[in-house]
């Protein structure tokens, strides 16, 4: 009965009921699967697996070995006959059969020789089921037989006629492989001329002299035996034909050997294939050679064309010098008429080669193991093709199948053998053999009728790991016979999917095409035929992907640098991944420079060969996925090479090169860069530069240099190497193009003239012997040029000329070739002399006490007697006005450029009897001093008295002591005396003023204060105002007997109480100003400090009728704490005497053009600030109580 056929593959949509999933299967017999345990169980009929090709070399020095293997169930057995016949290997001791196989071992190499056991053989394969045959065998030994002895006369030919050099080589097995060599085994050089045809011959389309030699040899090896076998040599001449008539002439008549004229050009003439047409036939599969070698002078050209059609494009090839086509894998369709066409210059010929393509037996379907069950239907198909078209015959266990037992249960219909209603005596080996004249095909297959249940193959409670949204397929291999149908569930009691798809593949494979989460779970395939049933559970598990969340990306690194490679990895929990890292798809180097560190690659030092790809490649258990990123190694480019120079000309030569690498970085420019080893070896110089897409440069050149060059290529990274040096190349001398520069005329001397200029260097002077043409004459006079021709140096001093008279110079450069252009004119002067005039009319204005003004006339040009260089003031201090006594006198000097005739004197110190004369100033140096001028300053401000001390201090009274000011800057008119009491809260008192006499030294004051401290201001003056102030502080003493009152007073309980208490409140009002101050609020600072302000120097505010602040000038500052008055109560001067910054705001002054000072200090007074705040001594209690009081 025939098995139930069902559709090849089966989709169903899960519903609402058990997922039942149908096994679907094309019209087919059994299919047996190799599964070894299966395999192990079943009966089998044999079949071949390994033979021998049918013919077979083989070498006569190895033993024979005549491969046949099978399988099948029960195990083979193995027999063999030779020729037709039965081969009884066991009456040959040479021939044994190796132990569970057919293959034959024939032991030669001790005995015997290969050329006994030639023949056919073929192997039987034999068991209960059946019996399968192998090819019929052909075995033969190679041979590599030698050359026939034979004579060869040398050959002599004359130049330009063709030769052909045969080889017939002796017939071997297989045919031998064919070249030509000399003696000293070198392979003779081939050409379109000169070529070895497929026979093996050597064509010589024409000879020419150099073809003459002794040892053209035909070598033939046979590689199955691994010898090579040589010809004789054979001795070609080729002659001239002088050298022709000559051996005419001297050895045969003038009617014998063709005529000795000389060989004369030709058309094409085929040497091989002979006439207009020819026939070729080649096997269907094989390699199609086609060959056209043609001799003529001069040497034709060969074409190929194919009639009726084009050649394959991808199987077409010229070999030979394109005198062989070469079409591989033939078929029928490249049969039809192929033409070679030779061509030189005086004609064309063609040649027609009929292709026919014939074939062996191939197979369009081979016939096939064919599995079925008791009752069922089957059939044997054996198609081939060929050409001719190829005879069918069948056998069946070796028997041409005519002569075999009926079997009622097949028919035979040509090609195909129909089987019905087969039963186990059915089971046989089938065999089909195509066969034409080109050969033969021979195909075993059998019929197995088996009676089997279910079988599942598949282990049972298979583990499925899929990653998400990818096919899941779950196996269900199995075997029955009849063939079964397979079923699929889900869950223990079929759960229903909805709206999945499954797809069920014939082998019984269940596809899901996307898995999803919901797709895990346990599903299960039944397999069920008429002879049972078989179960298997498999479990599906989804996981997540694994995916590269960060990638590496591109990059670029300069040689020897390091760069780092990121590649980080999210994956499913339960999967365990890991990282590799491929360089171009294969392994890291094994190099320490490369890193691996979880999920970052390092490289260090990076060199040229670490560029590439590198790929990160994440591998799970169920999948991979990777990320690749470039590496570029960049570096400054490779040095350029191959320097030449070409295009010589007198002034320009061609350099080219050859660039270097660019190491990844494209070459932006080249820098060309010149040396002249004749006049600056060793010392290059930039020429010129050109792009980076340039290997060419014009050069433009100087004459008389020995030039050699070299070039640096420069890209994005930097500058190469410089390049090997070109070679020298010496311009040709030429007169100077150009004179020197920097030509100047000035004399050394009142009676010479010193011109000087920049000489050229070697590089500009064009030629040897190089000089200048010196010349020079007066500007203002008649006289013609004076000329010298001078060395190559850089100055010449004429003598004996005018003092400063202007001279018109010009300095030309010449060579040994000639002179350079007319030079520039420049002019110059001849040396100077001291000026002989002194300025006269000198005039000096007073402007204040520290400022004078002088003017005078200028002297007459011609007396200067050079250049003007302006004149020069000198002032000196004869003495002070207020002093008697003369001191050192020291001068003073101002220049003023050009010819300005005045001057500011600035720095004068008042009161002063001062000294002037101006002279005038050229090159040479000053000329003579006019007369002396006198002039006095008038009165200034005093300086501050030197000193100021307290001393004998009282109960009432105080005793200052001081020394008069340092500068006083006129006549002293009085002293001025401001004090004024500072109470213990620093409050200051009112302000006392007195006038003191200038002659004083001591001052007491009377009915002060006791225990008061006093500050002092103390200035002196002159006509011209009040000078700087100095400050003192002092204290008077303490009444004793109130001491002692204060003293008891301060020793009663009361008092003590009382202190007590104003204490506490005190600390009370320091926490509440400090919390205040914390929150923000402002402390009553300014009020304070505004109290120690000198009472007639504050001004009233206008909106509230506080004091304003005092000044903070320097002067005007109290003596600070920690720095009060020292132990002897004296205060030295300030010393700001001399800054302008001490003048503040009370100067009125202004500066002239030329930077001096002017201007003196203006009427406003001075303010007097005073501090009080703080004491040279700490305030006794007492002071404090009297304070209180």
């Amino acid at each position: 009965m025939q098995i139930k056929i069902m559709p090849k593959k089966k989709c169903l949509s899960a519903g609402r009921g058990p997922l039942i999933v149908f096994l679907c299967q094309m019209i087919s017999a059994v299919e047996v699967p190799l599964d070894p345990k299966l395999l192990e169980d079943l009966v089998q009929p044999p079949t071949i697996t390994q033979q021998s090709p049918k013919d077979y070399i083989i070498d006569p020095r190895e033993n024979i070995v005549i491969q046949c293997e099978a399988k099948g169930k029960p195990p083979p057995s193995f027999s063999w006959t030779r020729n037709g016949t039965h081969f009884d290997i066991d009456k040959d001791p040479l021939v044994t059969m190796n132990p569970g196989s057919g293959t034959l071992v024939i032991n030669i190499m001790s005995e015997g020789k290969a050329e006994t056991y030639e023949g056919v053989y073929q192997c039987t394969a034999r068991n209960e089921r059946g019996a399968a045959i192998s090819n019929n065998i052909v075995i033969r030994p190679s041979r590599s037989p030698l050359w026939t002895k034979e004579k060869l006369e040398p050959m002599i030919l004359r130049n330009g006629q063709p030769l052909v050099l045969p080889c017939r080589p002796p017939i071997g097995l297989p045919p031998p492989i064919i070249f030509w060599m000399d003696n000293s085994f070198q392979r003779l050089p081939q050409s379109e001329r000169v070529s070895q045809g497929l026979n093996g011959d050597l064509y010589f389309s024409n000879v020419l002299p150099e073809d003459t030699r002794e040892d053209y040899i035909c070598y033939a090896r046979f590689n199955h035996t691994q010898t090579i076998q040589q010809k004789q040599p054979i001795s070609v001449k080729v002659i001239s034909v002088d050298e022709l008539n000559d051996t005419i002439a001297a050895n045969l008549s003038d009617t014998e050997f063709y005529s000795a004229k000389p060989s004369r050009e030709r058309p094409p003439t085929f040497l091989t294939p002979e006439g207009n047409t020819s026939h070729k036939e080649e096997l269907r599969g094989n390699v199609l050679s086609l060959e056209c070698i043609a001799e003529g002078l001069p040497t034709p050209i060969i074409h190929w064309i194919k009639e009726d059609g084009t050649l394959p494009i991808n199987r077409t090839f010229y070999k030979n010098f394109r005198k062989t086509l070469q079409i591989i894998h033939v078929s029928e369709a490249d049969s039809g008429k192929y033409q070679c066409i030779a061509k030189n210059a005086l004609g064309v010929i063609h040649h027609t080669i009929s292709v026919t393509v014939k074939a062996a037996p191939y197979w369009i379907m081979a016939p096939r193991n064919l599995v079925l069950s008791p009752g069922e239907d089957g059939s044997l198909i054996c198609r081939p093709n060929g050409n001719p078209k190829p005879k069918i015959s069948w056998l069946t266990n070796g028997v041409p199948i005519e002569i075999a037992s009926d079997d009622p249960s097949r028919k035979i219909d040509g090609d195909t053998i129909i089987f019905s209603n087969v039963q186990e005596r059915s089971s046989a080996v089938y065999q089909c053999n195509a066969s034409n004249e080109y050969g033969y095909l021979l195909a075993n297959a059998f019929v197995n009728v088996l009676a089997e249940p279910p079988r599942i193959l598949t282990p049972a409670n298979t583990l499925y790991q899929v990653i998400a949204n990818r096919p899941a397929l779950l196996d269900c291999a199995f075997f029955g016979s009849p063939l079964p149908t397979v079923e699929w569930f889900k869950g223990a009691k079929g759960s229903a999917l909805r709206e999945d798809i499954y797809v069920l593949h014939e082998n019984g494979t269940l596809e899901i095409p996307v898995a999803q989460k919901d797709s895990t779970g346990t599903y299960t395939c039944v397999a069920r035929n008429k002879l049972g049933v078989a179960k298997n559970e498999a479990r599906l598990e989804i996981k997540d992907p694994t995916r590269i969340i960060k990638q590496p990306e591109y990059a670029v690194v300069q040689r020897g640098g390091t760069v780092s490679f990121e590649c980080k990895v999210k994956h499913d929990h339960t999967l365990i991944p890991t990282i590799m890292w491929l360089k171009d798809n294969r392994e890291l180097p094994d190099d320490r420079r490369f890193t691996v560190d979880k999920d970052h690659l390092e490289v260090a030092d990076v060199g040229d060969d670490d560029g590439g790809t590198y790929t990160c490649v994440a591998n799970t258990t169920l999948d991979n996925v990777s990320a690749s990123a470039v590496l570029s190694v960049v570096d400054v480019p490779n040095p350029p090479f191959d320097l030449e120079l070409t295009n010589h000309l007198n002034k320009s030569v061609q350099l080219s090169w050859t660039p270097g690498d660019d190491n990844n970085s494209p070459i932006t420019k080249f820098i060309i860069e010149y040396e002249d080893s004749m006049h600056e070896a060793g010392l290059w110089h930039h020429q010129t530069e050109v792009s980076g897409i340039q290997t060419t440069a014009q050069l433009k050149l100087s004459p008389y240099v020995n030039y050699s060059f070299r070039v640096v290529a420069v890209n994005g990274i930097g500058r190469s190497m410089p390049s090997e040096v070109s070679e020298h190349y010496l311009t040709k001398a030429a007169e100077p193009d150009k004179n020197p520069t920097t030509v100047e005329g000035l004399g050394s001397e009142p009676d010479n003239l010193v011109i000087t200029w920049k000489p050229l260097n070697g590089f500009e002077s064009n030629g040897p012997g190089l000089q200048y043409k010196v010349s020079w004459r007066q500007k203002d006079g008649d006289d013609e040029w004076t000329s010298v021709v001078v060395a190559n140096v850089s100055k010449y001093i004429v003598s004996g000329t005018p003092t400063f008279v202007p001279y018109l110079i010009k300095v030309q450069a010449l060579n040994d070739v000639g002179f350079a252009p007319e030079p520039a004119v420049v002019m110059g002067h001849s040396g100077e002399d001291l000026p002989m005039v002194a300025p006269g009319n000198v005039r000096v204005n007073v402007v204040n006490s520290t400022l004078a003004e002088v003017h005078w006339d200028p002297v007459p040009l011609k007396s200067i007697r050079g250049h003007l260089q302006g004149y020069r003031i000198y002032y000196w201090k004869a003495q002070s006005l207020s002093e008697r006594s003369k001191r050192h006198i020291e001068k003073k000097i101002l220049t003023f450029q050009g010819s300005k005739t005045h001057g500011m004197l600035p720095g004068l110190e008042p009161f002063s009897h001062y000294t002037v004369n101006v002279r005038v100033v050229n090159g040479k140096g000053e000329g003579p001093a006019s007369p002396d001028r006198v002039f006095n300053t008038p009165e200034g401000v005093p300086s501050a008295p030197s000193s100021l001390k307290v001393v004998n201090p009282t109960l009432d009274s105080l005793t200052l002591e001081w020394d008069p000011p340092s500068h006083p800057n006129g006549i002293l008119t009085e002293y001025t005396l401001k004090y004024q009491p500072i109470n213990s809260t620093h409050e200051l008192g009112p302000l006392v003023d007195l006038k003191i006499p200038a002659n004083k030294t001591r001052w007491i004051l009377k009915n002060l204060n006791f225990s008061t401290r006093y500050k002092f201001y103390f200035y002196a003056q002159t006509s011209a105002g009040s000078g700087s102030q100095i400050t003192e502080e002092a204290v008077t003493t303490v009444d004793e007997a109130m001491a002692s009152r204060q003293v008891d007073i301060a020793t009663q309980g009361w008092f003590i109480g009382l202190m007590c208490a104003v204490a506490l409140l005190i600390l009370i009002l320091l926490i509440v100003c400090f919390i205040r101050r914390n929150k923000g609020g402002k402390y009553p600072v300014k009020e304070k400090e505004d109290a120690h302000a000198d009472p007639e120097i504050q001004p009233m505010k206008e909106d509230d009728g506080t004091f304003g602040e005092y000044s903070d000038a320097e002067d005007h500052k109290p003596l600070k704490k920690g720095s009060r008055t020292p132990s002897d109560r004296t205060v030295k001067k300030e010393d700001s005497d001399d800054s302008l910054v001490d003048y503040g705001e009370g100067v009125n002054g202004q500066f002239n053009e030329d930077g001096s000072f002017i201007g003196q200090y203006s009427g406003k007074k001075e303010k007097e600030p005073a501090e009080g705040n703080e004491s040279s001594e700490a305030p006794s209690p007492v002071n404090a109580m009297n304070s209180f009081v």
